[in-house]
C-alpha cells in the first residue's frame, strides 16, 4: 500500500468509547497483518496512558511536531505493547498547542504536513484520537484525514450532539472535499436497556447506511484494559464478546475503507 489510511475518530462528546475504541480497533487491524500508527491529539492523554503509560516530562510529544517545524514525528513515535501499532503520543505541552497554533502560519494544516514523511507512509493506517470538543487540534486532524469515524454510546440521546459535529463538518468540507464519513459506530450496547434499543433504532433511522452494522455491547473487561495498558484481545479469551465485537468492528472499517476508496 503506497499511502496510510488516515482516520479520525470524533465525537463532540466524552464519554463515548472514542479512545477504547481506537486502542482495540488499532488492535483488530493488526490482527489482520496492519501497520497501525495510533496519534493521541488529545489534552487529556488517555491514548497515551493507555497504550504506555505517562511520557516522562521533558519528552516530546505531537505537540512539538505541529508547533515547531524542525521536529520529524519519526522522532517521537514510540512502539506499543501491541505488535504492529505504534503511537504519536500526547504529553504536557498538549495543554499549548491550540494557543500556539492560533498564530501559526497554516494551522489547519500542520498536522498534514508532519504526516507527509516516508516513515509515516510505511503504515497501512493512522488512526487519530481526538479531544471531545472541535478545536484546532480537532480541525488539523480532520484537513489531514481521509475518513472520519464517530463512536456514538447507546446511552443517551446522542442526536443533539451529533448535529453539532455534521455541522462542523460542513464547514470543514469546502476546504476538504474528499473528507468521507466512515460511519457512526454504537458503542456500549446493552441490549436489556430499553435506552440502547431506542438510541439505536433513531441512529439507523436517522443515518442508515453510515451506521456501523457491527455494535461494540457494554463489557466491564474494556473498561479495565487502559489501567493495565492492555487490549480487550490480551484481557479476555478468544470467545469472548468484546473481542468477537472488535474484530468484527475492525473487518467493517476495512471493508467500508475499501468502499470509500473506490469513490
Amino acid at each position: 500500500m503506497g499511502h496510510s489510511h488516515i482516520v479520525s475518530i470524533i465525537n463532540h462528546k466524552g464519554g463515548v468509547g472514542k479512545t477504547s475504541t481506537v486502542v482495540n480497533l488499532a488492535a483488530g487491524l493488526a490482527r489482520f497483518d496492519k501497520r497501525v500508527l495510533v496519534v493521541d491529539l488529545d489534552t487529556q492523554m488517555n491514548l497515551t496512558h493507555s497504550l504506555i503509560g505517562d511520557l516522562p516530562e521533558e519528552a516530546l510529544c505531537i505537540a512539538e511536531v505541529m508547533i515547531k517545524n524542525p521536529i520529524s514525528i519519526s522522532e517521537i513515535i514510540k512502539s506499543t505493547p501491541v505488535a504492529n501499532v505504534d503511537i504519536a503520543p500526547s504529553g504536557e505541552s498538549m495543554v499549548n498547542l491550540e494557543l500556539e497554533l492560533h498564530s501559526a502560519i497554516d494551522r489547519e494544516r500542520r498536522l498534514m504536513r508532519a504526516f507527509a514523511t516516508p516513515e509515516v507512509q510505511k503504515y497501512d493506517f493512522i488512526i487519530i484520537d481526538n479531544a471531545p470538543h472541535i478545536g484546532l487540534a480537532t480541525i488539523n486532524s480532520l484537513m489531514a484525514s481521509q475518513f472520519y469515524m464517530v463512536p456514538v454510546s447507546a446511552e443517551y440521546l446522542p442526536l443533539v450532539g451529533l448535529k453539532h459535529l455534521i455541522r462542523t463538518i460542513d464547514h470543514i468540507k469546502p476546504y476538504h472535499p474528499a473528507l468521507q464519513n466512515l460511519g457512526y459506530l454504537l458503542t456500549m450496547v446493552d441490549r436489556r436497556e430499553g435506552i440502547s434499543t431506542v438510541v439505536e433504532k433513531i441512529l439507523r433511522e436517522t443515518f442508515q447506511q453510515e451506521v456501523f452494522e457491527t455494535i461494540v455491547r457494554i463489557n466491564t473487561k474494556i473498561k479495565s484494559c487502559p489501567q493495565r495498558k492492555q487490549t480487550i484481545f490480551d484481557v479476555e479469551s478468544s470467545r469472548g464478546k468484546g473481542q468477537e465485537d472488535y474484530l468484527n468492528v475492525a473487518k467493517e472499517f476495512l471493508q467500508r475503507v475499501e468502499k470509500g476508496r473506490g469513490h
